[in-house]
């Protein structure tokens, strides 16, 4: 995956047994049982996340 929009990656955040437990402003915390870090998303809804960005959010999260 080499482009996605915010929604996007909240939705496969989600599918992924994510769920949001906390939420600052834009700033969104996503937390799993399995997963030892928390994921944090700058949401700005259906604009495309940098390339950089998205590989680290997902790096984090354990997904490819």
């Amino acid at each position: 995956m080499s482009r996605m929009t915010f929604t996007e990656l909240i939705r496969l955040l989600e599918k992924n047994g994510f769920r949001m437990i906390k939420e600052k402003g834009s700033i969104r915390y996503y937390y799993r049982e399995e997963c030892p870090n928390l994921i944090r998303v700058d949401y700005h809804g259906r604009k495309e996340i940098p390339t950089g960005t998205l590989k680290s959010i997902l790096k984090a999260a354990g997904l490819k």
